[in-house]
């Protein structure tokens, strides 16, 4: 299951997701989202968790928790929803 987790402190790192996550079973990878040009987090990012109920154990202790001082956000993942392309010019 792919994992939501929101209004990350900038300076949590991919371990950090790991090991909150890797409390509640095997975590098979950890992503932050960062911005392309300054490298900087986006305060969000992506756990995906092979076991869904697992997953889902993670997502109730975990929302609404602190990591790293802030209130997180954690729920499943949605797809993403096509936007329609901007022209370039």
């Amino acid at each position: 299951m792919n994992i939501y987790i929101g209004n990350l402190e900038y300076g949590v790192t991919e371990n950090d997701l790991r090991d909150a996550f890797g409390e509640f079973g095997e975590v098979s990878s950890a992503n932050i989202i960062t911005d392309k040009f300054t490298g900087r987090s986006k305060g969000f990012g992506f756990v995906e968790m092979p076991n869904d109920g697992e997953a889902n154990e993670a997502i109730e202790a975990l929302n609404d928790s602190d990591l790293n001082g802030r209130s997180i956000k954690v729920n499943q993942a949605r797809p993403r929803e096509e936007r329609p392309s901007r022209p370039r010019y």
